[in-house]
């Protein structure tokens, strides 16, 4: 919960800052989801300053921004944290390249998705459409704003992104695969970027 709520008040230091009933109204809300995670019905007592720190490595920046299951920006954009599931054809069967990405929710499949974030059989819920948000450096055209499908999966696992069936690459290699060959190429550009 300190992680969530230091993001929230980290942004207020941002030159793009919302403001200050803004930034109470999303520290709230963040309060409140952890809550409901915790299976609190109110938000819980938590006091805002003496927040435990994480250690100050970049590391630890990277992983702030990474692992938050959903995220708003704010409150008038909404993210959740995704996988994009790409078959590896020349390998075992079942083996995947996947993708970490966000996308963006409605403020209404947003709101449904928190309420069922920790509910057993959440993944019977229908798809939502979302707007990819992530750019990914290997694929051109941009991959930025794709059409996407959010497929909730069981607690306690992340939601797989399903893209819309166009011609673009990313979108053509989820439905067809690629190779062990590309798996290494994609490796090469982001580990060493030109």
């Amino acid at each position: 919960m300190a992680d969530v709520i230091r993001h929230e008040l980290r942004s207020a230091g941002a030159p793009d800052a919302p403001a200050p009933d803004v930034l109470r109204k999303r520290v709230r809300h963040a309060r409140r989801f952890v809550g409901h995670c915790l299976g609190e019905a109110t938000e819980p007592a938590c006091p805002l300053d003496g927040l435990p720190e994480a250690p100050a490595t970049r590391a630890a920046a990277w992983i702030d921004l990474t692992v938050a299951p959903v995220s708003t920006r704010h409150d008038e954009h909404f993210f959740i944290r995704g996988r994009i599931l790409i078959p590896v054809v020349d390998a075992d069967p079942d083996t995947t390249f996947d993708w970490g990405v966000w996308a963006s929710l409605s403020p209404a499949n947003f709101e449904r998705t928190v309420a069922m974030w920790t509910v057993d059989g959440r993944e019977s819920e229908p798809s939502a459409f979302g707007w990819l948000a992530t750019e990914l450096p290997v694929y051109r055209p941009s991959t930025l704003n794709l059409k996407t499908r959010v497929h909730t999966q069981p607690v306690g696992q992340r939601p797989l992104i399903e893209l819309e069936p166009t011609d673009h690459p990313l979108a053509v290699e989820q439905r067809q695969g690629i190779t062990m060959a590309r798996v290494q190429e994609i490796a090469e550009v982001m580990l060493h970027p030109a």
